[in-house]
């Protein structure tokens, strides 16, 4: 792991998206002076369940899972956080949930208490914390929908799109073609199903022609109006 001072805020890629967009220029300063760059590679813990609550952190760039043990020992995915989003859990001596990078990933990381203290002086980073908190609640609550489908090959349907969507250069785009963050071991954890089904769905899509695989990684949507209703690709 490598660490610098986030002193390069101006060259931010997340700047107009993250919870910092809502400081002016000085504001924005208080909270660079606090902070460093870190680098994590794939499968790195960023924070472990029972930690304490000494950190939190802007995602530049990756993807990394939020998740917890349930009462048998299996991996429970609770969230997914892409660039802008913010993790750690402020005002709490400990942090709940493991957080691991999914990808190569780029946090600015600051130390809880002197945020704390920041958010204190500047209600309106307060209001954008809170702003995103009922954001990456909407899409946990939308994870927990995907999940309630009864249909398998919905569940993972609804889970390429989010994908589509989280790897679309803008918030409000969708990325045709992009790489799998996920295992399928993390697809089937997130959508309460078995590694083998997961593997027998994707063939099944690709099939019908609503996606195209490439390599071990790389998936294409092909129809993403078919992936949203369930319809197969005719002809």
């Amino acid at each position: 792991m490598r660490s610098r001072p986030a002193d390069a805020c101006a060259d931010c890629p997340v700047r107009d998206q993250a919870i910092c967009a809502a400081l002016d220029q000085d504001e924005l300063n208080e909270l660079s002076r606090i902070g460093d760059h870190r680098d994590y590679r794939r499968g790195d813990t960023i924070f472990a369940a029972g930690d304490e609550g000494i950190a939190c952190a802007t995602l530049i760039s990756g993807a990394v899972k939020l998740s917890a043990m349930d009462a048998e020992g299996v991996e429970r995915i609770v969230a997914l956080v892409h660039p802008s989003g913010f993790l750690g859990q402020l005002f709490a001596a400990t942090t709940a949930l493991d957080a691991v990078a999914l990808t190569d990933a780029r946090l600015c990381v600051f130390p809880r208490p002197q945020f704390e203290r920041l958010m204190a002086d500047h209600p309106k980073l307060t209001r954008a914390i809170l702003e995103r908190t009922q954001t990456e609640l909407e899409a946990s609550r939308g994870l927990t929908r995907l999940i309630g489908r009864r249909d398998v090959k919905a569940r993972l349907s609804g889970l390429l799109l989010a994908l589509a969507r989280a790897a679309a250069p803008t918030p409000c785009g969708q990325a045709m073609e992009f790489d799998l963050i996920l295992s399928r071991e993390e697809m089937a954890s997130l959508i309460g199903t078995t590694i083998e089904s997961v593997s027998r769905r994707l063939t099944e899509l690709e099939r019908d022609g609503l996606i195209e695989r490439r390599g071990a990684r790389g998936l294409v949507i092909r129809d993403a109006l078919a992936l949203e209703t369930g319809e197969a690709v005719r002809g």
